[in-house]
């Protein structure tokens, strides 16, 4: 049964457009109707970039949560419930309080065109307006220049992390051109944390900053992190950090752990080398090339299965995880099954290229939470000219059974669940553990 989130947002999303509307012009007239709410937040770290920034989110939540501060925290999209996209002080955001907001900016806006996306913008600044925290960490649900979080006058610093080709029909179809709606987020003296980029992206991201008078903080240049014998080392011109492993698993996640230091030195926190340690221990992001826990799924499977879920869905992405599954197995190869989903708006090709130097199985599936999936046999033959082993499952029920069968041959198989964040919240769902 729908809960009243669920009804309102299904009645919101008939009434207005799907997708996103890259200007302000909109979100600032019914902010404007409810008072400006985005001028009367906590102190703001506003995060943009293609690959990383929920990630990033993450870490700065947890490195400002070790210190001892409160702090609020917009992401998109989410994975089981539209409550995981707000937290207040901590703590997801309660049905009932996040229904009433939701009530109260569809009031404002008196059926006027906007999209939805836009509308739940203007919930998060009504929530995080009227709660009290520390810090707010807001993330950037599409570009950066016109998304409509971009109406924070002034945070105390952005960052970006790594730019990647994505969202190409709204963005433009070269890294520099979306390195340029990305780096819209950068205001008027305010400091920006950059992360691992390509040369022709950080070119770009470099000169808005200057046009802005903007200070910038750049990975490899202004900092530097590496791992060695004993953990993650970080490094800038505040000194050195010695730091145990994250939590969050992949080279890619050493990159945004310092991106995430790097931002909160710089907007001027002070943070303790026992909270910047504490942090990479304690760092939780669901999703995330992460175990599944233990659930209705697992219970199918035979005991001991390795079970994983990551929601990358573009080539960088593909070819972060295909290093990270290498990696698990110091050169070995490791039979993997790759249950797979994708929507029609990424690339598949460039997202399943990466894993053909692995042993791969690809058992494509639907996804049914979203309606722009593609279609299973589709996705089989996609994988199959990538060089991979393919097989089409025509539900997700389909292909876990067919695991149990693959499993009694092949007991020492790895399962991971990608391609899409619809596919894993389905996956979360279904397993009985949405994220807390």
């Amino acid at each position: 049964m729908k809960n009243r989130v669920d009804v309102l947002i299904d009645r919101l999303s008939e009434i207005h457009p799907k997708g996103f509307d890259l200007s302000l012009d909109r979100i600032s007239s019914l902010l404007e109707k409810l008072g400006n709410p985005q001028d009367r937040l906590p102190p703001v770290i506003h995060v943009a970039g293609t690959n990383g920034k929920g990630s990033t989110i993450a870490f700065a939540r947890a490195i400002l949560e070790a210190q001892g501060f409160s702090v609020h925290v917009h992401t998109s999209p989410h994975l089981v419930n539209w409550r995981e996209r707000y937290r207040l002080a901590g703590d997801l955001v309660g049905d009932d309080l996040l229904a009433d907001a939701i009530e109260r900016v569809a009031d404002a806006n008196d059926n006027q065109p906007i999209t939805v996306f836009e509308l739940l913008s203007a919930v998060m600044f009504v929530l995080f307006s009227e709660h009290a925290a520390d810090f707010a960490l807001v993330e950037v649900g599409l570009g950066g220049r016109f998304d409509a979080t971009n109406v924070i006058a002034r945070p105390i610093a952005c960052a970006i992390s790594p730019v990647a080709l994505d969202h190409q029909a709204y963005l433009g179809d070269t890294i520099e051109k979306i390195a340029f709606e990305k780096a819209g987020i950068i205001k008027q003296g305010v400091p920006v944390a950059v992360g691992l980029q390509a040369d022709g992206a950080r070119d770009v991201i470099e000169q808005v900053a200057a046009r802005n008078k903007s200070p910038v903080f750049i990975a490899r240049q202004d900092y530097d992190f590496y791992q060695d014998a004993t953990g993650f080392v970080y490094q800038d011109n505040q000194g050195l950090l010695d730091l145990p492993m994250p939590r969050l698993l992949g080279e890619h996640q050493l990159a945004n752990a310092a991106l995430a230091i790097a931002t909160t030195r710089l907007a001027g926190i002070a943070v303790t080398d026992r909270a910047f340690q504490t942090a990479m221990k304690t760092v939780s992001w669901p999703g995330r090339f992460e175990k599944l826990p233990s659930g209705n799924i697992g219970s199918k499977l035979p005991e001991g299965t390795e079970i994983w879920i990551d929601g990358g869905h573009n080539p960088s992405a593909g070819e972060a995880i295909s290093a990270l599954l290498a990696g698990l197995d110091r050169g070995a190869v490791r039979r993997t099954i790759l249950v797979c989903g994708m929507i029609n708006t990424k690339d598949p090709t460039g997202y399943l290229m990466p894993f053909s130097g692995l042993d791969i199985l690809v058992l494509t599936v639907p996804v049914s939470m979203s309606e722009a999936g593609i279609e299973p046999e589709l996705l089989k033959g996609i994988a199959e000219k990538a060089g991979l082993e393919a097989r089409a499952c025509n539900t997700l029920e389909e292909a876990i059974g067919l695991i149990a069968r693959e499993l009694d041959t092949s007991p020492q198989s790895r399962i991971v669940f990608c391609g899409s964040l619809y596919l894993v919240g389905e996956v979360l769902d279904r397993n009985g553990t949405p994220p807390q």
